[in-house]
């Protein structure tokens, strides 16, 4: 039997292992995927055993950056985030991709159906989730990037790296109290993509007054839960999505990069989201 795994520090709460299994026992794959929990220090010890026991693995918060030193090899759009969440093993060597772009570049075409290339995107946060799906935008050919974020320098060293590699590309920055320069750019987008942890916790502020949000923009929200700006957004009418389908379709490209083959993606899915709905009514 194969064996795959997703590490990150906490990992309880992972869902990929729901996902996965269901996609390897759709196509009669003899494999298992299951959750590890790996703490920083532990870290060398687990990229070591994975040489000999894994054919792949997941990584999530807080190890996407961390885990690259211990691997053998690094696609292009990883290097570039700085990031990688896939990691497959073949003759004991390691090699990390990042399949966070991907994912939600198809969530937002098969929710809104509205493509990358020539569009514009209004990031709110710049943390991992963002770095990750912003070079992948890059490359495939938005037009305008816009970054919200608390800390306008951390949103300012992010758009730098950017436009180093992709000068094709517009990239500007705002805090996130300058709402007249926030205003401009969600009018100038065709999807914000709202990528801060505010909302994973009830009692959570919303990251931008919903007032920001102009009706007919699209709005998509990376926590797959009913945030407090997500509940607002769909009761005046925009179009919205939430994280689930993101999370779909990295898990997708992670399997696929892993067996050679296409996913099945909708068994995958409802695997998926039947996990979300039940953890929800447990809530």
């Amino acid at each position: 039997m194969d064996k795959y795994a997703v590490i990150g520090d906490p990992i309880a709460h992972s869902l990929s292992p729901v996902m996965q299994n269901a996609g390897f026992a759709a196509l009669g794959i003899d494999a298992d995927y299951s959750a590890v929990h790996v703490k920083n220090e532990g870290l060398p010890e687990f990229a070591e055993s994975a040489r000999k026991k894994l054919k792949g693995f997941n990584i999530t918060v807080p190890h996407k950056n961390a885990i690259i030193p211990f691997l053998d090899g690094v696609s292009e759009e990883g290097k570039l985030a700085g990031s990688v969440n896939t990691v497959s093993v073949k003759d004991g060597k390691l090699h990390g991709d990042s399949t966070d772009g991907y994912g939600l570049a198809t969530a937002i075409k098969e929710s809104f159906d509205i493509s990358v290339s020539g569009n514009s995107f209004c990031f709110i946060g710049c943390g991992g989730a963002a770095a990750a799906t912003a070079f992948y935008f890059a490359a495939k050919g938005a037009r305008s990037l816009f970054f919200i974020n608390r800390t306008l320098a951390k949103a300012e060293a992010l758009a730098g790296k950017i436009r180093t590699s992709f000068n094709n590309v517009k990239v500007e920055c705002s805090p996130n109290d300058d709402y007249d320069k926030i205003s401009a750019f969600i009018n100038a987008s065709a999807v914000a993509v709202q990528c801060t942890s505010l909302g994973l916790k009830n009692d959570d502020p919303t990251p931008l007054p919903f007032e920001l949000l102009k009706k007919d923009i699209c709005y998509y929200e990376t926590i797959y839960r009913e945030t407090k700006l997500l509940t607002q957004a769909r009761k005046s009418g925009m179009k919205t999505a939430d994280g689930r389908s993101m999370l779909l379709h990295q898990g997708a490209k992670a399997f696929s990069i892993w067996t050679g083959g296409n996913a099945p993606v909708e068994a995958m899915r409802k695997a998926l989201y039947d996990a979300i709905d039940k953890r929800d009514k447990k809530q």
